[in-house]
């Protein structure tokens, strides 16, 4: 009951690189055009032999190895993700096999693109409640799998990868490390994101996504920085989802972060739904642009037009 934190977080991607001028010769388009609506230069893109577990099972040893644990160390598994293929059996109980991971709990979660924050939520109320002792969280998706490459206004969006966390208790006396969750949706509009059909394809509403994200989402943001009990001056990082660098760069000034590193790993590795906000996370404390124990706002939000968000101490 002592609130949870963070140990340890990692990180994943394929090697195989899609950049814009590739793009350009597969769909109308070119790299003025995706630069100046989208921000995206490139994008990873995962093989025919590289599913989704095997991107969460690469960013999940990586936390582990960060957080100096073994395999058996974990009893809670959860893989937040969307382009799962099969039903059964789920990412998390094959990330667990991969991994060698004894009797974990392991469930899949899909809120798409706020998946891993509702993730997270998840395994620090679990910890919380004494359901688990220590979980790994992973956000991972291959968008590539469920693209229309015939279409330029998302086919230019999407790339694949995959970050991890290792969640474990607090110690007594020990400040939480992951703060109390805002998250909700607009069921309404939900048709706004998807990815649906036989074969299943991503489908989107661009405008009303925009609007939505950058009007609606700030004072959310916001509220999620009072329950941690911080004023968005305080956050010395802010990790949205890497949908669109239109979205996130108004978003974070009208959050109101301003003394803040914002991540903008999107222009690298594109949208990569569940995994983008754990991949971007994993990057900066990779490179040292956040240090341990800063406060860090993770929001995500997307499909669904669900949204979730907590501030977490850095590892």
């Amino acid at each position: 009951m002592h609130g949870s934190r963070i140990a340890a977080v990692g990180h994943y991607q394929p090697a195989k690189i899609l950049t814009n001028e590739d793009l350009a010769g597969m769909v109308d388009t070119s790299d003025e055009w995706i630069r100046s609506r989208v921000g995206i230069r490139t994008r990873h893109i995962a093989g025919p032999d590289e599913p989704v577990d095997e991107l969460a099972a690469q960013a999940g040893a990586k936390a582990l190895a960060a957080a100096g644990l073994a395999p058996d160390a974990v009893d809670l598994v959860l893989v937040a993700t969307s382009t799962a293929i099969d039903r059964s059996p789920n990412m998390a109980a094959r990330v667990a096999a991969r991994l060698g991971i004894p009797s974990p709990a392991a469930m899949d979660i899909n809120v798409v693109c706020a998946g891993f924050t509702h993730a997270l939520a998840t395994a620090d109320h679990a910890v919380r409640a004494g359901g688990a002792t220590r979980a790994l969280v992973i956000g991972a998706d291959k968008m590539s799998e469920v693209a229309d490459w015939t279409d330029r206004t998302t086919c230019v969006l999407v790339g694949d990868g995959a970050g991890a966390a290792v969640v474990e208790a607090c110690g007594p006396g020990e400040e939480p490390g992951i703060g109390p969750v805002l998250w909700g949706s607009v069921p309404e509009m939900g048709n706004a994101v998807r990815i649906e059909g036989t074969p299943p394809r991503f489908a989107q509403e661009g405008q009303s996504v925009y609007r939505w994200a950058t009007t609606q989402l700030p004072p959310l943001a916001r509220k999620a920085c009072e329950r941690a009990g911080l004023t968005p001056e305080d956050l010395a990082g802010v990790v949205l989802h890497q949908a669109n660098l239109r979205i996130i760069e108004p978003l974070a000034e009208r959050i109101g972060a301003v003394n803040a590193v914002v991540a903008r790993d999107v222009v690298n590795s594109g949208n990569t739904s569940a995994g983008s906000i754990p991949l971007a996370l994993s990057k900066l404390v990779e490179r040292g642009e956040i240090n341990h124990g800063d406060p860090v706002l993770l929001f995500g939000f997307g499909g669904n037009l669900s949204y979730a968000g907590q501030v977490i101490r850095c590892p």
